[in-house]
């Protein structure tokens, strides 16, 4: 891939939908979620009239704040998970991705003070609008022993997120795909913070 990536999350569509494009411009996923799904369930795909599916996200049960969600590829052969550490992530976003049943990378949110502010601005009248040019959330990706391999950035804008995504150390393909598709994940869970 060419890094770094730019994720644009469209907070006000009706159906929230992402796309990622590489440093030329190409796009690389595109995710239109769907709507009222009880038990989660995105495909992502390589193209945005959704012809070309390249991995399927699915929740391993119903509505719940300590979820699992499966990554398998086109030919549904497991990729990984991702998973939110439950209570820890009230205050600070935390999510543990899995290579099978074994924890092997986290994403933490660096400054949690920051999603504070922003709620708080965002109430404000009329220049609460623009909070989006205000307060920028970082998310790091890093293995067990604390490495920071990726990081996630949100870039100042206006009527839709955009974020930027940077590899930090060096990664097997497979680990690249793990952190990709749990920012994805992490994103459309986290989207109503910052």
């Amino acid at each position: 891939m060419q890094y770094p990536l730019e994720l644009t999350f469209k907070f006000w569509a009706f159906a929230p939908q992402m796309s990622v494009v590489d440093a030329q411009g190409n796009l690389v996923f595109y995710v239109r979620q769907k709507l009222f799904k009880l038990k989660e369930a995105i495909t992502v795909f390589a193209d945005t009239e959704r012809t070309q599916p390249l991995y399927y996200i699915k929740a391993d049960r119903i509505i719940d704040f300590s979820a699992r969600y499966n990554f398998t590829d086109a030919s549904e052969i497991p990729i990984g998970a991702v998973k939110r550490r439950g209570m820890k992530s009230l205050w600070r976003a935390r999510y543990d991705i899995f290579d099978g049943e074994t924890s092997t990378l986290n994403i933490q949110e660096k400054n949690p003070w920051i999603k504070v502010m922003d709620a708080l601005f965002a109430e404000l009248p009329i220049v609460g609008i623009f909070s989006g040019y205000v307060f920028n959330p970082v998310y790091l990706v890093s293995r067990e022993d604390g490495t920071v391999v990726m990081r996630l950035e949100k870039i100042p804008s206006f009527l839709s997120r955009k974020f930027t995504i940077k590899p930090v150390e060096q990664m097997s393909d497979r680990e690249e795909k793990q952190v990709l598709l749990s920012l994805m994940m992490m994103l459309l869970l986290e989207r109503t913070r910052g």
